[in-house]
């Protein structure tokens, strides 16, 4: 009888470890979860940046969730990077029709500035993922360009009228104060939280904060639970993190 949650992540691969695929896999494990992966796209990135995206072919890929889906009973699903337009135009439509949970980390923009999206990514975002999304983790630039509202407030209503069950702002991309600001917006409630500000930037917290709501929701279903759990995992990965080089901290997933 299963027992360990089955967690799919779909995204992208960062050959510096700190983001993508990898942050993944080593959040789930952490969580006491089994992580299986979809690649959607290779990237040219290290610490600083990213440099370069090569998503896959649509029918590489569609092969790959075809075989995977028909094998394994799947409990939970966390997509990050899309790779292009393509790819998630293919993937909306067969994620909905599995009715599993699934959590979108928007992934709008790299840690480093460079733009990971465009218009026409962002308005298929809004029309064919918002209505059905269990979970959506932008930061407030993301939650911006995905409600057209510069108010947090009004963002994060505006994305749960949009269709999606739980919205989780996070504040850690604009400093205000000494405390990150995040928010969790659900159809019968918003809940704050503060955070500690750290003293680096990081590379990887939004991966790393996306599968931990995703395992941690797959384990409990109670969100506030799982937003809670979540953000103190992530906010302890950043505090034990590493800098591997001249870029930004590494978040230290191992839990020893």
């Amino acid at each position: 009888m299963q027992t360990t949650p089955h967690i799919l992540v779909i995204g992208g691969h960062d050959p510096s470890g700190g983001a993508g695929i990898q942050a993944d896999i080593e959040t789930g494990a952490a969580l006491g979860c089994r992580i299986f992966s979809l690649v959607t796209c290779l990237t040219s990135q290290n610490t600083q940046n990213v440099y370069a995206v090569s998503p896959q072919s649509v029918d590489a890929l569609a092969d790959q969730f075809d075989r995977l889906i028909n094998d394994i009973q799947i409990d939970a699903i966390k997509v990050g990077l899309l790779g292009d337009l393509a790819i998630a135009q293919w993937l909306a439509p067969r994620l909905a029709d599995l009715k599993r949970p699934v959590t979108l980390d928007p992934v709008l923009r790299a840690g480093g500035g460079e733009s990971l999206s465009n218009q026409a990514l962002i308005d298929h975002l809004k029309t064919d993922w918002l209505p059905w999304l269990t979970s959506l983790t932008p930061n407030r630039a993301e939650a911006r360009a995905l409600s057209a509202c510069n108010d947090m407030s009004e963002a994060g209503k505006a994305l749960v009228n949009e269709g999606t069950q739980h919205v989780l702002i996070t504040g850690a991309d604009e400093a205000d104060d000494d405390m990150v600001h995040n928010t969790l917006f659900t159809r019968e409630q918003h809940q704050p939280y503060e955070w500690p500000r750290l003293p680096h930037t990081y590379h990887g917290s939004g991966c790393t904060l996306a599968t931990a709501l995703t395992c941690e929701l797959a384990k409990t279903g109670d969100i506030l639970d799982a937003a809670q759990q979540a953000q103190a995992f992530v906010w302890g990965t950043l505090s034990r993190g590493e800098q591997v080089s001249d870029g930004q901290h590494l978040p230290n997933r191992r839990l020893s």
